[in-house]
């Protein structure tokens, strides 16, 4: 630890440089994942907006367990449905694993009203919401 902060007085304009790298990083990493809605202000956006969700699994992960009211467009066939996707006229709400591969999808789109499931069907689980199984 010592020699970090000898590092840091000896070389102030690479500790600078590093410092404005790693929070570039974050910003761009950020903005090229897209908005978050939180599993709490989703419900509201459906009601309020009639919100396309978008499950973004495969069938088989779909089958077992999904956001009600969800559509599944399994990522692999994603560029069949983006011209339909890009020219809806609600908001759009991309759900995944995890919160990735939504961000990717959003950007792959382009709707500018849309947004990723933050953290996805597992922080989704974690906060005990249901999930639809079909019968």
């Amino acid at each position: 630890m010592e020699r970090w902060f000898e590092f840091m007085g000896n070389h102030p304009f690479l500790f600078a440089l590093l410092a404005v790298l790693i929070v570039s990083f974050f910003v761009i990493e950020s903005k090229r994942n897209g908005r978050k809605i939180s599993a709490q202000s989703l419900g509201v956006l459906v009601k309020a907006k009639n919100a396309m969700l978008i499950d973004l699994r495969d069938a088989k992960d779909y089958r077992e367990g999904h956001v009600s009211g969800s559509r599944n467009i399994p990522y692999s066939k994603l560029e069949s449905h983006i011209e339909e996707l890009k020219t809806a006229e609600r908001p759009l709400v991309f759900i995944c694993n995890l919160g990735q591969v939504a961000g990717s999808a959003l950007s792959q789109v382009g709707h500018s009203d849309s947004y990723r499931l933050d953290g996805g069907v597992a922080n989704w689980k974690a906060q005990g919401l249901p999930l639809v199984k079909p019968k």
